[in-house]
Formats: structure tokens, C-alpha cells, sequence
């Protein structure tokens, strides 16, 4: 390892490098896409629901094709970087600092025979390893909440954008008039002082020369997807022996009701958040 993280985003790092959390969220959360999905209904299958997002978002963005530059932040086991490539045939950088997720994403890209597409980099979004202007769309799914220095994140995506560009991405945020003190829960789980909100994001992308194209609010799709995640986890518990711990798998089972609560109160929010940096 010849990167030097913050100690925020060396904690995500540690985290999702574990045996535990690796397993849990291949196996569990849907191995692809490992983030927030749209529901159809509560029952829906979490790897339905996830990719729903992945297709809703593209959707958004026009002008894809094999010209095309994207830079997917935070990109787990790069289920958009693939669908991305698949679907527009552009070229995809998949940006992440797993080296866990970042095998399983290589090997997972030669097998669907888009590796030639799709280049796996470690390293952080808090300090994007590319030039100014290098990316037609910048694209990230509920990862920037792990970094203590998100404005620095919309930063880089913004420095990195070509004109004309476009920054897409959903994060877990909470409320832009949540309490104080009600998330203390949430924060301890994901080892974090805050959340970003709406408003958050909106003043960070003005402030570093983006537009809003517009912000789509899909906070009950928040809710019901760490409930079903829970619901799974609950399920497959006795399945999992050897692959995941089972303080791990309390913990989590605690940590995703506390999202759960937290999202009923109305301190949370989610959605679609889509920028564009000005051609000149």
C-alpha cells in the first residue's frame, strides 16, 4: 500500500476490507450492486431493487456512448461500472479503496467480458489519481457519506469533469433540519460525526462551479431497503456460518435497525442528486 488515506476514509477502508463485511455484503446486501435500491414493493429481491437504482440514474443522463469517460466513486463491486459498459459501451474507471471488493470487481468484470472497458484503480475520492478534465460523468452510489471531507469529494468530481460534464450520484443523508443528536446511533455505526444532506450537497456543488440539473427525493426507498436487508439477514443468518462472524452479524442487524428508526422519524433522506459543469 503506497496511499495514504484520512483517518476517516482509512477506517471505510479497513472496514470493507474485512473477511466479515466482504462476505456480508456479496452475500447478502447482492453482491453487484451493494447500495440503496428503488422498490417496487417490500418484498421485493434486493439485487432487483439495486440494479432498478443503477438503470433509473443512467436513465438521467444523456449522451452516453463509446466515447465516453466515467468515473464511478466508490465503486464496490462495480455492478454500474459494468452495466454502464454493457448497456453504452463507454470506458469506465472504477475508482475505490477496497482491495477486497476491488479482486472481486476485476474477476467479475473478465467474466461478463468487460475488462477491456473497465479499469479497477485504488485510491481515494477525497484526492481523484487523474488530471483535470479527464471524465465526460462523474457517478457515485452511497459511498461519498464515508468520507469526513465531502465538499473535497465534490470538489474533485467537479476539478475532474470536462465541460459539459455531469456529476450523478445518491448518498444516505440526513435531513436538512434533522435534530440534533437524534443520529448518534447511526453515526457510531458507520464511525462518523454526520451525515451530508440535500442542502449540503446542493451549497458544495454551487460552490465548485456545478449546476443542478435536479434532485430527485426517493427517501422511502431509504426505509424500506435497510428494513429488507435486515429481513435477509435475518434469513440466510444460519447459512452463513463460516463466512461471517456472528458479532458481526449482530451488529449489523442492530445497526440497520437503528437506519430503519431513523428513517420512520424523518431524520434521513435519499435520493437522486444530478449536476452538470457549464460548457464555458
Amino acid at each position: 500500500m503506497s496511499a495514504t488515506y484520512s483517518n476517516v476514509v482509512e477506517t471505510a477502508r479497513t472496514y470493507y476490507n474485512s473477511e466479515d463485511a466482504d462476505n456480508f455484503y456479496f452475500h447478502v446486501w447482492g453482491g453487484e450492486d451493494i447500495h440503496i435500491g428503488l422498490y417496487e414493493s417490500t418484498d421485493s429481491p434486493i439485487a432487483e431493487a439495486s440494479r432498478r437504482t443503477v438503470e433509473r440514474m443512467a436513465a438521467r443522463v444523456k449522451g452516453l456512448g463509446a466515447e465516453s469517460r466515467v468515473l464511478d466513486l466508490g465503486s464496490g463491486y462495480g455492478g454500474a461500472a459494468r452495466y454502464l459498459a454493457k448497456t453504452f459501451g463507454c470506458n469506465v474507471t472504477a475508482l475505490n479503496l477496497s482491495e477486497r471488493e476491488n479482486a472481486r470487481n476485476r474477476e467479475m468484470s473478465q467474466e461478463q467480458g468487460v475488462d477491456h472497458l473497465t479499469e479497477v484503480v485504488e485510491g481515494s475520492f477525497e484526492s481523484v489519481p487523474a488530471p483535470d478534465a479527464s471524465f465526460d460523468l462523474v457517478w457515485s452510489q452511497d459511498a461519498i457519506l464515508h468520507s469526513g471531507e465531502r465538499d473535497q469529494v465534490i470538489r474533485e468530481a467537479a476539478r475532474v469533469l470536462r465541460p459539459g460534464g455531469a456529476l450523478i450520484f445518491t448518498d444516505p443523508m440526513q435531513t436538512d433540519d434533522c435534530p440534533d443528536g437524534v443520529l448518534q446511533p447511526v453515526y457510531d455505526r458507520i464511525h462518523l460525526d454526520s451525515l451530508g444532506s440535500i442542502g449540503f450537497y446542493r451549497a458544495a456543488a454551487a460552490r465548485h462551479g456545478l449546476q443542478e440539473v435536479d434532485v430527485i427525493e426517493l427517501t422511502p426507498n431509504l426505509i424500506v431497503h435497510y428494513a429488507r436487508v435486515r429481513q435477509e439477514l435475518e434469513r440466510v443468518r444460519s447459512n452463513l456460518g463460516g463466512l461471517v462472524s456472528d458479532a458481526y452479524i449482530d451488529r449489523m442487524l442492530a445497526g440497520l435497525g437503528h437506519w430503519v428508526e431513523a428513517g420512520e422519524k424523518g431524520y434521513l433522506s435519499w435520493g437522486i442528486l444530478h449536476f452538470s459543469k457549464p460548457s464555458s
